[in-house]
């Protein structure tokens, strides 16, 4: 059976993967605001937050707002729609 990977999938692989890179990751879980991303990521002095969709998968009104104020306050925040895209942007080997 060929099935399209859920979010949780891609998510958990690709966690797995940068943990050993070097990289330390956190699953943000609910806030108080809406729309945050789904994971934070840390190494070396560089933060970043991902949000994990499925291929095809769309973002809410309430996350693109969000993901605007966070880059507009210095945060670098990527929608990624994929495990090589996460990995692109993490620089992992």
């Amino acid at each position: 059976m060929n099935r399209k990977q859920t979010e949780a999938e891609i998510e958990s692989r690709h966690r797995d993967r940068a943990r050993q890179q070097g990289w330390f990751v956190e699953k943000i879980e609910k806030t108080g605001r809406g729309g945050f991303p789904d994971r934070f990521y840390a190494r070396a002095g560089r933060v970043i937050l991902l949000e994990f969709k499925r291929p095809g998968g769309r973002v809410g009104k309430q996350q693109k707002l969000r993901h605007e104020e966070l880059r507009m306050a210095g945060v670098e925040v990527h929608v990624v729609y994929s495990i090589t895209a996460a990995e692109a942007i993490l620089e992992l080997l």
